[in-house]
């Protein structure tokens, strides 16, 4: 009896395990990417000239643009991925991912943040596919765990499917991070690990964010989004009446040079919003799933030094050569080639590109670096930047 029980429970995890590796991939499934980001947060190492997700910014061979480029293959047909960006940044794309078609980058003439952005693809896809189901994800995070990813995408794409609703993608916080967004939990919606959502609350303090994650209620929000075409359009339509007004009055575009050309036309005229206070925050039908895959946002110094593992001093070095003594509780980030000595040292950013070299507090590095580009922008020009 014993080996029968056991017999069954191999058979059981061998079953599980293949599906969890060979999951069908649908052609109703897209992805669209969002890489239009200037990455400034992460100056000096993120310039405007080369932002941080065309950056291989640890050394492991594949930039960020890639790295989630390689996550959607694993459950979106190369074919249904498209890249948002800039159009100063489009040549990156094509030297990056070759075998991305030209017509699946989405190169926008001025930047005006991603619901305008997300609009685009949007309309795109609906015209492409208009029972499609799609995934929204930016190119500057970590996602860790491919199956338990494959896994909790498979079940938003079924349960966007055959409900008009957007569903973000929440993790389990493991510290009161103040630079977060945060998703708080309501009434189980149905299938596992999807949830209502209460409030929406972005960058608390870090007092506020200490009570969220004591309370258990709350999720971080990485960002990713899903829902079907259907309701993403009719979502946008609210928030963006202007855009699909003027869509609207050209008539269908049939043609992807019609697009383009009315995009370079009144993309401009476009509002600067994001998809998180756009969508997220004002729509009624939106749901949390809370996903069983390890995530880190890579925006800033500040998120790169707490996912990152430290050494004994607590310090974190990215993809450089460094000596130490006496220096606790930095990050540290040099060009290849290059050598830094460091003694004693607490609490500091190091980072160094090209002709910039930053040594600053780690503290609220965001607006310090904030400060900085601007002060540097106005005594010595764009190219430092």
């Amino acid at each position: 009896m014993q080996i029968s029980y056991l017999l069954r429970i191999f058979v059981a995890e061998l079953v599980l395990t293949h599906q969890s590796k060979y999951m069908e991939i649908s052609e109703k499934h897209f992805g669209v990417i969002l890489a239009g980001g200037v990455g400034l947060r992460l100056w000096p190492s993120s310039r405007k000239e080369k932002p941080k997700q065309f950056i291989d910014f640890f050394g492991t061979g594949r930039t960020q643009l890639q790295q989630a480029y390689d996550k959607l293959t694993q459950v979106i047909p190369k074919q249904n991925i498209f890249v948002s960006t800039q159009e100063d940044y489009s040549h990156y794309i094509k030297e990056q991912l070759p075998e991305l078609p030209d017509d699946n980058v989405l190169a926008e003439p001025v930047a005006r943040n991603t619901a305008p952005s997300v609009a685009w693809a949007a309309y795109r896809i609906s015209h492409i596919c208009p029972d499609a189901q799609v995934i929204i994800i930016p190119s500057d995070q970590a996602i860790l765990g491919d199956d338990e990813f494959k896994k909790n995408v498979s079940t938003c794409f079924d349960f966007v499917a055959q409900k008009d609703c957007l569903v973000a993608m929440g993790v389990k916080p493991t510290r009161p991070e103040p630079g977060y967004g945060y998703i708080q939990t309501g009434e189980p919606a149905g299938p596992a690990n999807i949830f209502s959502v209460q409030s929406f609350t972005e960058k608390p303090e870090r007092e506020f964010a200490k009570v969220f994650v004591d309370s258990g209620e709350f999720l971080w929000n990485t960002g990713i989004f899903l829902s079907n075409i259907k309701n993403l359009v009719m979502s946008l339509r609210k928030i963006l009446p202007v855009v699909f007004r003027l869509i609207d009055q050209e008539g269908v575009m049939v043609t992807k040079d019609e697009e383009r050309a009315f995009v370079k036309e009144n993309f401009s005229k476009f509002p600067n919003m994001s998809i998180d206070n756009g969508i997220l925050e004002r729509s009624s039908d939106v749901y949390v799933m809370k996903c069983c895959f390890g995530w880190a946002d890579l925006g800033t110094w500040h998120s790169i030094y707490e996912a990152m593992q430290k050494n004994d001093g607590d310090n974190v070095v990215v993809d450089s050569e460094v000596m130490m003594e006496d220096c606790h509780d930095n990050i540290i980030k040099m060009p290849s080639g290059h050598l830094a000595v460091l003694h004693g040292l607490n609490g500091y950013i190091v980072a160094e590109s090209g002709d910039v070299l930053l040594i600053c507090k780690k503290g609220d590095s965001s607006a310090l670096i904030r400060k900085y580009i601007n002060e540097v922008r106005l005594k010595y020009g764009e190219e430092f930047v």
